[in-house]
């Protein structure tokens, strides 16, 4: 287990596992971060520890449900190798579903993202009841062997968090490896749980498509994605001062200044 600098009392807790289930000999590593070092890396560490031949990628504001885990190694060892990567579907809270999965994030997958409140209408992510070959998974849940990530040099460290599924599983569609979603395992994913309210969220999403289309698209397309991040942000400072909205204010002039950024 790696814990990415918590403040939660989330070791202790574990230790407090350790003791109460010593006579099945649970075997727990723990790794403690003294700073947050992103989600990409902290995996990297817990996938290099890490002995066993399935690798299972699970945040830590997860509950699994009904023998998710169970289920999910059991459809990924059956598979014959028509897929590398799978995820389960993700409930929200209240156990409505959370659209985790959706096609790679093209220009105009991320104009109806931006602007056509693509995610709403199932544009640019869904969650499908039906097992579906998809482009991306949630990071929240991810079932893969180890071998695979190594042959990806696991998660590119450069971001911090958001994307970075999107971008390990980018290349892994360039290596020709597919991905699965799959309805018949449940997660309860409590969202945020580690980010910093609703501000961050965005910042890093901003900062994680200017870093995904530098490193994967032609420069005419980063000049088009930063024309789009710029407009988006434009209007969501134009919208704050319309209503006195100080949130909207604050986030969006920071999204601009990372639109801005080469």
């Amino acid at each position: 287990m790696i814990d990415n600098a918590s403040k939660d009392k989330t070791i202790d807790e574990i230790q407090k596992l350790k003791v109460k289930n010593q006579n099945y000999k649970l075997k727990v590593k723990i790794v403690q971060n003294k700073n947050n070092l992103g989600y990409g890396k902290a995996n990297n560490q817990g996938i290099e520890l890490a002995q066993s031949e399935n690798i299972l990628l699970l945040n830590s504001d997860t509950i699994v449900l009904d023998n998710a885990i169970e289920k999910l190694l059991e459809r990924f060892q059956n598979n014959k190798n028509q897929f590398q990567f799978i995820g389960g579907k993700l409930l929200n809270q209240d156990n409505t579903p959370q659209a985790s999965c959706g096609p790679f994030y093209s220009l105009p997958m991320i104009f109806a993202h931006l602007f056509l409140r693509g995610d709403y209408w199932g544009l640019t992510r869904s969650s499908p009841n039906q097992e579906k070959s998809v482009d991306w998974i949630s990071g929240a849940c991810i079932l893969t062997k180890k071998s695979f990530l190594e042959k990806l040099n696991g998660f590119d460290e450069n971001i911090f968090m958001y994307m970075d599924e999107i971008d390990l599983l980018y290349r892994a569609h360039q290596l020709g490896y597919k991905t699965l979603l799959y309805p018949g395992a449940y997660f309860i994913h409590l969202g945020s749980g580690s980010s910093n309210g609703k501000t961050f969220p965005i910042i890093q999403v901003f900062k994680g498509l200017k870093y995904f289309y530098k490193k994967h698209h032609s420069p005419l397309s980063c000049k088009i994605l930063t024309i789009m991040l710029k407009l988006k942000a434009l209007i969501g400072i134009i919208l704050g001062k319309l209503f006195n909205n100080r949130y909207l204010i604050e986030t969006y002039e920071k999204a601009y200044q990372v639109a801005q950024m080469d």
